[in-house]
Formats: structure tokens, C-alpha cells, sequence
């Protein structure tokens, strides 16, 4: 109930969206065999149904300007390695879903961008660091600026284009101590 209140809500207060970005993320790590189905939900409702859902309530608000849906992905999902089993499985998931929904919007003219990003200076990047029993450099990772700078571009092309999958990681791997 508390949901349908919220959506009506935005629906109410803004007569249409622009861009749509989708760039919550949760992740663990652990082996597949010992990792918690639990770990899985979560990455789960995070990852996946959480842009599912609110990429459909607002589709009516998008459609009004022909909208743009940035989904920020993981390179995960061109080379997952070992015990990231879980995030790996709702990243490939998201970009079902992104493309999936560009083949079905396209044509309405809205446009719908896959960024895939490497290890960037976050809060959960530290977090993994940690767990991984990793020091964390952010001076070697990539920027929020560097991922916002693509993603603006991406955005600001002509509607004669459209840039469905971008890749970004950092220039040099970081230092494994």
C-alpha cells in the first residue's frame, strides 16, 4: 500500500522524467558452495527488482519527454572471477532486463544505456577491499567523475544515436597487498 501511495505521490508532484539512472548495488563475496542463498535475495532485491519496479512506475513519466535509463552494471558481467557468484548472477540480470527493455521502448524513443563498470572509488569497493583482506587505494581505482563524465556523454548525443553498452575500468590494475 505504502508503495502505490509513494508512486502516486511522484506522479502528482512531477509530470515527467528525463533521465532515470539505476546505480544501487549490493555485493558480497563468497564461494558458491558455502555462500548464503540469503546473500543471494538480498543482491537480488537490490540488483534487480529494485530497478524492475521503479523503472515501471515511472515509465509513464518517461515516456512523456522520451526518457533516458542509465542502468550502472559491473564488469563482473563480462569477467566474473571466483566468489562473486551472487552479485555476478543479478548483473547479468540487470542487463537482460536493460536490453530486454530497450528492444520494448525503443521505438517510443526512449533509449536505455548498460554501463559497465571496473572497481571504482566507493564505499562498497572499501567494503570488499576489506573483506578481501585487501588495502584500499582509491587513487588507483576509477572516479565517480570518470564514470559521471561517460555517462554524460552518452546522454548528450543527438537522438540519431544511441550508445546502448559502455565499458570503463581503472587504466592500471591496483596493487593486490
Amino acid at each position: 500500500m505504502t508503495r502505490c501511495r509513494h508512486s502516486e505521490q511522484l506522479h502528482r508532484e512531477w509530470d515527467a522524467i528525463d533521465i532515470l539512472v539505476h546505480s544501487a548495488g549490493g555485493s558480497t563475496v563468497g564461494k558458491l558452495e558455502t555462500a548464503p542463498v540469503t546473500d543471494l535475495d538480498r543482491q537480488y532485491r537490490t540488483n534487480v527488482r529494485a530497478p524492475y519496479l521503479l523503472t515501471q512506475r515511472l515509465l509513464p513519466l518517461l515516456r512523456r519527454r522520451q526518457g533516458q535509463v542509465v542502468c550502472i552494471n559491473s564488469l563482473v558481467v563480462l569477467t566474473a572471477g571466483g566468489q562473486a557468484g551472487p552479485y555476478a548472477a543479478t548483473k547479468h540480470a540487470l542487463t537482460g532486463l536493460a536490453n530486454s527493455f530497450r528492444e520494448e521502448v525503443n521505438a517510443e524513443g526512449l533509449r536505455v544505456l548498460s554501463v559497465y563498470i571496473g572497481s571504482t572509488a566507493s564505499p562498497m569497493q572499501a567494503m570488499l577491499h576489506v573483506l578481501k583482506g585487501r588495502a584500499y587505494h582509491p587513487e588507483h581505482l576509477l572516479q565517480p567523475s570518470d564514470v559521471a563524465s561517460v555517462v554524460l556523454n552518452a546522454l548528450c548525443l543527438s537522438r540519431t544515436a544511441e550508445v546502448t553498452d559502455i565499458s570503463i575500468r581503472p587504466m592500471r590494475k591496483p596493487p593486490q597487498g
